[in-house]
């Protein structure tokens, strides 16, 4: 009963981590209401009051002229002065009303698009804490060790990224804006996905070196794909804006390369143990994943081009879930759970780098293709890529997140806009090799701090309560 409680209520607070964005939404447009009211009656209002006193200088002069005893002929002179001169005092509080009022409006624009960029961040956040966090809690005695893990890493790279990004260590120093945060979050996310690989295996202290060199790491392949770093690829001619290559390709990489360092032999002959309860958490961080995925590839598009990116982003994963029922139906006989929480993800990975750049068409049979790749990924491939690596891919990041991720940023040759195909190919091999000598490097790193004696097991470095049956 204690567990369906705890159930119920992390449920809870799934509903009501989304229900913060809306209520943002709801301020936010509450708040451009009143600016654009505000601004349209200021730059209405205020011509009208300059034209209401040149039309009261001229009825002046007329009833001045018809009272009096001066001579109309002469007065014209002094008429037609004084109207230009009013002329002259309207045009000119006029126009620095207008230059009052562009600078105004450049101000609330550019503080509403930051508002606006904040709701995309909460959203990345919530896929890092409770989508990625959860996910990985299909580990049955390792419950506690995977959402701690997610709490370091992402504490750890989310500040650690932004200070070297302000340090201008790999490229030009960035200002401390929502758009720093954002590209602070997609570092956390490549890491989540890096140590699903070889989640359970690390000391938790150990997660934290390993944090400390993965995001230079990254940062390294993120400026050379997209910051023209070291002159291999121009900068804007990689399409990726929702990080199939950078993110997701080196993220899996990244953790493949570490588990060849970080699996003993008695890890490799160990059975990863799952239940009822732990699978159904990890089908509630894949729902979380899932519904704000969308908000994870529209964040860095242009905006004109964001509610696309969202639509093809729905529209994939929809295909991925889709072909992910029949694929694992067809190849397993019986549905597998561990399909339905992985695969249906390969929809976002595939659609990341053209999100912005295709069709929707396009968006929902690429999906159904990643779907389809991911399962027999974890069917038929995994089992041979770990014999060939020696080393354990605890979560299966190669088949949702390293395939996948190839395969978006190759598709985008064929379906995307404005494309350059030698781009595309250097930047997937390249990204391939980074990630694999870093994530080498950094296993070996780690390695030197010794070996966890009982993987997969909460006991060791945690208070775990005794279970009642």
């Amino acid at each position: 009963m204690a567990i369906k409680r705890f159930l119920k209520l992390y449920v809870v607070i799934g509903i009501g981590i989304l229900c913060f964005p809306l209520l943002g939404l709801i301020n936010t447009t509450s708040g451009a209401e009143v600016i654009g009211n505000e601004l349209g009656n200021r730059s209405v209002d205020q011509p009208l009051v300059a034209v209401n006193d040149v039309q009261h200088d001229w009825n002046s002069w007329s009833s001045v002229e018809n009272a009096s005893d001066v001579n109309p002929g002469s007065h014209d002179i002094l008429l037609v002065s004084n109207t230009a001169e009013s002329h002259a005092k309207a045009s000119a509080e006029s126009a620095s009303h207008k230059v009052e009022v562009t600078g105004a409006v450049a101000t609330a624009l550019e503080d509403f698009m930051e508002l606006a960029k904040y709701g995309k961040a909460i959203h990345v956040m919530a896929m890092l804490m409770v989508g990625f966090g959860f996910l990985m809690v299909f580990v049955r005695k390792y419950g506690y060790g995977a959402v701690t893990a997610t709490y370091i890493a992402v504490s750890i790279v989310i500040p650690y990224y932004m200070f070297l990004k302000r340090m201008g260590i790999f490229g030009e120093p960035a200002e401390l804006k929502m758009d720093r945060l954002i590209l602070a979050e997609f570092c956390a996310a490549s890491i989540l996905i890096a140590t699903g690989a070889f989640l359970g295996r690390l000391k938790m202290s150990q997660y934290i070196i390993m944090a400390l060199i993965f995001v230079p790491s990254y940062m390294m392949n993120e400026w050379i794909m997209l910051d023209n770093g070291m002159g291999i690829i121009p900068k804007g001619l990689l399409i990726d804006t929702g990080g199939s290559i950078v993110i997701h390709q080196f993220g899996a990489y990244f953790g493949l390369g570490v588990i060849v360092r970080m699996t003993t032999s008695e890890d490799f002959n160990k059975k990863i143990e799952s239940d009822k309860i732990s699978n159904q958490f990890s089908m509630l961080g894949s729902m979380m994943l899932w519904i704000f995925w969308p908000s994870f590839c529209a964040a860095p598009a242009e905006i004109s081009r964001m509610p696309i990116a969202a639509v093809n982003t729905i529209l994939s994963l929809c295909g991925a879930t889709l072909a992910t029922y029949i694929a694992s139906t067809m190849i397993r006989k019986k549905i597998a759970i561990e399909d339905m929480a992985n695969a249906t993800l390969a929809g976002g990975v595939v659609i990341g780098s053209s999100c912005a750049h295709t069709t929707p068409q396009a968006s929902l049979i690429l999906g159904a293709i990643a779907g389809v790749l991911s399962v027999i990924g974890f069917a038929i491939i995994q089992p041979r890529v770990q014999k060939a690596l020696k080393g354990i891919d605890t979560c299966g990041v190669h088949n949702l997140h390293g395939m996948p991720g190839i395969l978006g940023g190759l598709a985008a040759i064929f379906i995307a806009e404005n494309v350059v195909p030698g781009v595309q190919i250097k930047a997937v091999f390249i990204t391939f090799i980074v990630a694999w000598i870093t994530g080498l490097a950094a296993g070996t790193v780690v390695s030197l701090f010794g070996y966890r004696k009982d993987s997969y097991n909460d006991a060791v470095e945690f208070i775990v309560e005794e279970e009642h049956h």
